[in-house]
């Protein structure tokens, strides 16, 4: 499976997100991935506002992003607002290359007032999604900060943890320092999935990257710049990894 991680500054209205994501399921697709990964929130924006958030759900066009992966062949993990009867949820959206939503996360570990503001706290770690030979799982943000979210998906049967996420700086650490240990203590992937730029106040600090099973960067963005990364996940690398980390067997 070939990843496409896409390290985008905010997008500030759901068309431009919808427009920019169709371009970049399109490039992604030439380059041969199977699945592209948004930031956190992508669809409308993070730290927006609660009245923002609720009036972006009620624009949700979640067919228009099953359309574009069908389109253009290829899964995406896209980060957006869920509204479950009056609750409104950070959720991540998982959809196959034939535009059908196999699984919808929503966010378990709200991070400070920006979160608990906007969001309910989601009931359930994500479910484990088979495509293309790999179990993906899923986690926002914060979520990866907690070893246990990590480790419970790794335990139901994980090879893959997907982070779409908006951290800013001076956060850097979560991303150089312990996404890695999250990937090499649990010996999965782990992708990370960053914004770039300012969403006042906060000034995102990009730093994408995949982690292999060992915990090295298989590829990583820098600080300052939109870039889509592209990276190739190994059975062989993996299987080799699993079985020198005896304390989860």
């Amino acid at each position: 499976m070939r990843l496409a991680l896409m390290q985008s500054r905010p997008m500030t209205s759901m068309t431009k997100a919808l427009t920019r994501l169709a371009e970049e399921a399109h490039r992604a697709g030439q380059n041969g991935a199977n699945l592209l990964v948004t930031p956190e929130m992508f669809l409308s924006g993070y730290n927006i506002g609660a009245a923002a958030i609720d009036a972006a759900v009620s624009e949700m066009d979640l067919e228009r992003v099953c359309d574009i992966a069908r389109q253009h062949g290829i899964a995406l993990l896209v980060g957006g607002p869920d509204r479950v009867s009056s609750a409104i949820y950070n959720a991540a959206f998982l959809i196959d290359a034939g535009g059908s939503v196999r699984s919808t996360y929503h966010k378990t570990h709200l991070y400070g007032d920006v979160d608990r503001s906007q969001f309910t706290t989601g009931e359930a770690l994500s479910e484990i999604v088979t495509l293309d030979g790999w179990n993906l799982g899923v986690a926002i943000c914060y979520d990866v900060e907690f070893p246990e979210v990590t480790r419970a998906l790794t335990v139901k049967g994980a090879q893959v943890i997907l982070v779409p996420t908006a951290n800013m700086r001076p956060y850097e650490s979560v991303c150089s320092r312990l996404v890695p240990a999250r990937a090499q203590e649990n010996g999965v992937y782990v992708a990370y999935v960053n914004y770039v730029g300012r969403e006042a106040p906060f000034d995102y600090c990009g730093l994408s990257c995949l982690c292999d099973p060992t915990g090295a960067d298989v590829v990583r963005a820098d600080g300052e710049g939109e870039e889509t990364l592209y990276a190739d996940l190994s059975h062989p690398v993996l299987r080799a990894t699993q079985e020198d980390v005896t304390h989860l067997s």
